[in-house]
């Protein structure tokens, strides 16, 4: 974040997120062993609303977001078999799921960016 002051006011410019929600098909994305340590508060506040949400513990996947990159690879960020209510500020290990491990590695460094803004 850069600040400066002009005529009694404050300016502030920040840096635009690389990531962003997709519209486009995620058919074929797979996990390569890619994760992010964070809670699904966090990931609420960086990617916002999860595509899908059932926080029962039930089924596999309790939250998804569907993301695409800086340069449009799409990508998903997910909780993977904690058959368990997940509470909101709980540290776990989310998957992310794409076309390739490159992909998944640079949607990783993207997250981690958001984290430091």
């Amino acid at each position: 974040m850069i600040g400066r002051q002009s005529n009694s006011r404050r300016f502030t410019l920040t840096k635009k997120l690389k990531m962003r929600k997709t519209t486009k098909s995620i058919s074929g994305t797979s996990f390569h062993d890619t994760t992010v340590r964070t809670t699904v508060h966090t990931l609420r506040k960086l990617l916002g609303e999860p595509i899908c949400e059932d926080n029962t513990g039930e089924d596999k996947v309790n939250f998804e977001w569907q993301m695409e990159t800086d340069n449009g690879d799409v990508f998903t960020v997910y909780d993977w078999k904690e058959y368990t209510v997940l509470d909101e500020h709980e540290i776990i290990d989310f998957h992310i799921g794409g076309m390739s491990k490159s992909i998944t590695e640079q949607a990783k460094k993207e997250i981690y960016e958001a984290f430091e803004r």
